[in-house]
This record gives structure tokens, C-alpha cells and sequence, in this order.
């Protein structure tokens, strides 16, 4: 199954549109083992509320890609949940399909790239990858940080068109183009979110970080298009993760489902 279908099939059977991004804060290298065991535990007890889990470079270097994390990925696929990659692939392209290849051999289901460095020589071998593989690429579009604007937001002139645009804009118009499986959009600005949707037209999904400690708001991030909520700390970092996901998941859920 492509991963769009299996992620959509897995949030309408789970009732839940949360991707928890399982970024744990900094760890001596001899506490491994511990950091490895306290993301298991959060993932064992929130995993009824989300339908995905992206991993990052917090748990992928000192876990290892094939040593620790093998663990974690094998539990994610074991309850039913889809595991993405934020690798923000971001090189020339012989490098970044050998990238590609090691984290869907690795075991995950979708990727996170960068269209800055453009496709030929650049992405285009990571979707060839994909393609191959049967896996996912989604596309960085506007990050959730405050200084995403000094580059996602500036204004660009498309050497296709000669229109000058903000250069989230051509990447929406980029991942129609090259047929991304969803997009990243910050949830922190849902000006941006109703911009790229419309861009978009419903063909791509959108997928929104920045839900709490960095200001996004779950209600405006889904209303202005976002389809999936990709939450982080305002789950692992609470006191009852479980809890937490499980009021998150709930108010999305219940958002989404009457936005239409």
C-alpha cells in the first residue's frame, strides 16, 4: 500500500489526525538506553490517539539507525501507526537517494525533503526512491519557527513563469508539480496554511508542526486547511502523555470532522 492510502486508512480507522513527533531533549551518550526506553514508554501509551510518529534527529543519532531505533520503529509498525523521518533531505541528488534508501531500508514509511536544492540533480532521485519503494516524500513548504520567513517567505522570481512570488508559494506550485505526498506548513501561521491550501486545491495534504510551545493554535491550523497536526512536546513533555494526546487528539478530531 503507498503511504498516502495507509496513513489516511490508518487516521479514519483510528479516528485520529495527530502525528506525534517524538523529539526528546538531549541525552549523554551513556543514557542511551534510557532515552530509548523513555521513548518506547510514550509511545506505548499514546499510540490510541495518533496515526503516525515522525522521528528526528533527537532519537536518530544517539540511538543509531539500525541499533536502537530499529526497536522503535518496530513497535510504531506493531500498533498500526506510520513512521516518517524528519530528515530534511537537503543535498545533491546521488547523496540524497543514498539517504533515502538507508531510512525506508531502515523501515520508514515516508521522508521529509527540502525543495530548495530543485529536482534535477537534487530531489528528483528521492522520489524516483520512493516511487520504487513505495514510500512517501513530503515537502517542506513554510517552517513553524519565527524566522522561517528569511527564507520560505522571500520573495522569489520563478525562472519558469517570470511571476514573482513568495517562495512557499512555488514550492505548493513545486509539490503539485512533482508529486509530493503532503507538505509541511507551520501551524503557527494559518494565514500560510489558507494560502498553500488553496494552492493546493485539496490534492496534497497538509501537515502543520508547531501545535503548543511554539503558538500554534489546533482550531485555526485545521480550519485553514491543515490535515494532519503533527504534535511534539505538548505530548512527550506532559506530565501524563497519555492524557494529553488524548485531549489533543479529541478537539482534532472533532475540528476536522466538522470543517467540512
Amino acid at each position: 500500500m503507498a503511504f498516502r492510502e495507509k496513513i489516511e486508512e490508518t487516521a479514519r480507522n483510528k479516528q485520529t489526525n495527530i502525528v506525534l513527533a517524538l523529539d526528546l531533549p538531549f541525552e549523554k551518550p551513556q543514557n542511551r538506553q534510557a532515552l530509548l526506553e523513555r521513548a518506547e514508554k510514550i509511545l506505548e501509551t499514546v499510540h490510541p490517539y495518533i496515526c503516525a510518529v515522525k522521528i528526528n534527529y533527537h532519537l536518530i543519532l544517539p540511538l543509531g539507525l539500525f541499533d536502537g531505533l530499529q526497536r522503535l520503529l518496530q513497535k510504531a509498525h506493531e500498533k498500526g501507526l506510520v513512521a516518517i523521518v524528519d530528515s530534511k533531505i537537503n543535498d545533491i541528488g546521488d547523496t540524497n537517494r543514498v539517504i533515502a534508501e538507508y531510512y525506508f531500508t531502515a523501515g520508514f514509511d515516508a521522508l521529509i525533503a527540502n525543495p530548495f536544492v530543485g529536482w534535477e540533480e537534487g530531489i528528483k532521485p528521492v522520489f524516483e526512491t520512493a516511487k520504487k519503494m513505495q514510500k512517501g516524500v513530503l515537502l517542506l513548504t513554510y517552517m513553524s519557527h519565527k524566522g522561517a520567513s528569511e527564507g520560505y517567505g522571500q520573495m522569489v522570481i520563478d525562472t519558469e513563469t517570470g511571476w514573482s512570488k513568495p517562495q512557499y508559494y512555488l514550492f505548493a506550485l513545486k509539490a503539485l508539480k512533482w508529486g509530493a505526498d503532503g507538505v509541511i506548513v507551520g501551524a503557527t501561521y494559518p494565514e500560510k496554511i489558507r494560502e498553500i491550501n488553496e494552492v493546493l486545491d485539496g490534492r496534497i495534504p497538509i501537515y502543520s508542526p508547531g501545535i503548543g510551545p511554539q503558538g500554534g493554535i489546533i482550531e485555526a491550523a485545521l480550519r485553514a486547511g491543515t490535515r494532519f497536526l503533527i504534535v511534539g512536546r505538548a505530548i512527550t513533555m506532559a506530565d501524563n502523555p497519555a492524557e494529553s494526546a488524548e485531549k489533543i487528539r479529541n478537539l482534532a478530531w472533532q475540528c476536522l470532522t466538522t470543517r467540512y
